[in-house]
C-alpha cells in the first residue's frame, strides 16, 4: 500500500516497510503465531485513537475527552464476550505475556505455586520458565506430555494433590492435540485451585467454532488478539464474574498505564470479523490445511511430534527425521520463502538456540486462500529445501516455484 506522508517525511522508514510488505506477499508466513490482518484492522490501528490517553476504564477515566474511546472500549468488550460467551472481558493487556503477569497478581502473592505446562512439551514462556519474572515471584511446578504425545491427566492429579497449586494452567505455545478441559478444570477444583486456560494460539479456531471453548469451564481464559483470530497484537482476559475486579484493578492500575485506544478500536474490528460466516469457514479450512501438512510430512519420512495435530500446527522433529537441526531447517527453509521457527521438541537435548524441531502453522497461508492442494505442494518443498540444502541451484528453483504460489494468492488489502 502506498503512504505518501510517510515517504515524504521518512524515505528510509517507508522503504522498510515497503520492502516488508515485499518480503511478505513474496514468501509464506508458516509461524503458527503469525497472521495477516484485514485492511480494516489496519485502518483501526492507524486511526486518531493513537493520540488519546484514557488511563482508568469506560465510564471511569482519569482524564477528559473520552466519549468516544469508551464507546469503542465498550463495543470490543461486548463483542469479546459475546464472541466467547464470557461473563466479563478486560480488553486492554498489550499482549499475551501481560495478559498472563496480570492475571498471576491479581490472585497470586509471591511464593505461591502455579501448575502449568512444561516449556519443551509445548508450554510457553510465560507459565513458568525460571528465565521468566514470573518465575522470579512465583514457583511453578511443570507436567509433561506422556511418550504417545497425549496429557496424562492422573499424573496431573497426582501433582496438584501433591502440591496444592493457587493455580492450574493449561494452554500451550506448540502442543497440537486437543486438551480435556472439562478434565482439567475438575482436577482444579478437586484441589481448591483456580483454574486457568490460555488460549492464545486457539483463539481464532474457538471463535470460529472449529474448536471447543474452553471458557465455560475455567475460571480465567487469557488470550492473544492475533495469531488465528487476526487481529491486531494484543492481549485479553475473560474471566468469571467473581474474578472481574480483581482483574481489572491488576491491569490498572497495577501493571498497565494507559490502554492503547487504536490497538483496541483494531480488536473491536477483528471481534467483528469473528462473528461472520465467513471466519467459521476460515477456522473450519485451518485444520484441514494442518491435517494435511502432517499427512503429507510423514510421507517425507519426517517425524510428527505428540503422535500429530488436532490444531493449526506441527511440530516436526528434523534432527531425528533428517539429521538436520531445527536452526538450519530454519534458515535454508528462509532461503525459498517459506518462514517458520525452529523449536524445542519433548525433552529436547540440543538447547533452545539450535533445538532438534521445528513449529510449522497454517493459519497466515489459509487466510491467503490456500487449501488442500497448496499445502501438499508446500510439503513437497519443505522437503526439497531440507533434502537439497547445500544445492544452491536446486534451492533457487525451490525458491521460483514458492514466488509464482505466492503471486496467485496476495495479501489480503
Amino acid at each position: 500500500m502506498k503512504k505518501p506522508f510517510l515517504e515524504k517525511t521518512d524515505a528510509k522508514v517507508a522503504s522498510l516497510i515497503a520492502k516488508e510488505e515485499k518480503r511478505q506477499q513474496e514468501g509464506m508466513e508458516l509461524i503458527a503465531s503469525e497472521n495477516y490482518v484485514s485492511r480494516a484492522v489496519l485502518e483501526a490501528l492507524g486511526s486518531v485513537f493513537t493520540n488519546k490517553y484514557s488511563e482508568g476504564y469506560p465510564g471511569k477515566r482519569y482524564y477528559g475527552g473520552q466519549l468516544f474511546t469508551d464507546a469503542v472500549e465498550s463495543l470490543a468488550i461486548e463483542r469479546a464476550k459475546k464472541l466467547f460467551g464470557a461473563e466479563h472481558a478486560n480488553v486492554q493487556p498489550l499482549s499475551g505475556a501481560p495478559a498472563n503477569m496480570i492475571v498471576y497478581s491479581a490472585v497470586l502473592r509471591p511464593g505461591d505455586t502455579v501448575l502449568g505446562m512444561d516449556l519443551s512439551h509445548g508450554g510457553h514462556l510465560t507459565h513458568g520458565h525460571p528465565v521468566t519474572l514470573s518465575a522470579k515471584l512465583y514457583r511453578f511446578v511443570r507436567y509433561k506430555t506422556k511418550k504417545d504425545g497425549l496429557l496424562d491427566y492422573e499424573e496431573i492429579e497426582r501433582v496438584a494433590k501433591k502440591e496444592k497449586p493457587k493455580i492450574l494452567l493449561a494452554g500451550f505455545s506448540s502442543y497440537t492435540r486437543q486438551i480435556d478441559y472439562q478434565r482439567i478444570a475438575g482436577i482444579a477444583k478437586k484441589v481448591g485451585a483456580i483454574s486457568m486456560f490460555d488460549m492464545a494460539h486457539l483463539a481464532g479456531l474457538i471463535a470460529g467454532k472449529a474448536l471447543p471453548n474452553p471458557v465455560p469451564y475455567f475460571d480465567i481464559v487469557t488470550t492473544t488478539t492475533h495469531k488465528t483470530l487476526r487481529g491486531p497484537r494484543g492481549g485479553m482476559i475473560l474471566c468469571k464474574k467473581e474474578f472481574a475486579q480483581a482483574i481489572d484493578k491488576a491491569c490498572f492500575p497495577g501493571f498497565q498505564g494507559g490502554p492503547h485506544m487504536n490497538n483496541i478500536a483494531a480488536k473491536a474490528v477483528a471481534f467483528k470479523e469473528a462473528l461472520s460466516p465467513a471466519f467459521r469457514a476460515y477456522a473450519k479450512q485451518v485444520l484441514k490445511n494442518a491435517k494435511v501438512l502432517e499427512r503429507e510430512l510423514r510421507t517425507y519420512g519426517f517425524q510428527i511430534m505428540f503422535g500429530g495435530t488436532e490444531n493449526h500446527m506441527v511440530l516436526v522433529d528434523v534432527f531425528s527425521s533428517k539429521g538436520v537441526s531445527g536452526k538450519e531447517a530454519e534458515a535454508v527453509l528462509d532461503e525459498i520463502g517459506l518462514t517458520l521457527n525452529k523449536n524445542m521438541i519433548p525433552d529436547d537435548t540440543r538447547g533452545p538456540i539450535d533445538p532438534g524441531g521445528v513449529r510449522i502453522g497454517v493459519p497466515a497461508i489459509t487466510t491467503r486462500g490456500m487449501k488442500e492442494k497448496e499445502v501438499r505442494q508446500i510439503a513437497s518443498w519443505i522437503n526439497g529445501a531440507i533434502e537439497f540444502r547445500k544445492d544452491k541451484k536446486k534451492l533457487r528453483g525451490l525458491r521460483r516455484e514458492v514466488l509464482a504460489m505466492c503471486k496467485k494468492f496476495p495479501l489480503p488489502y
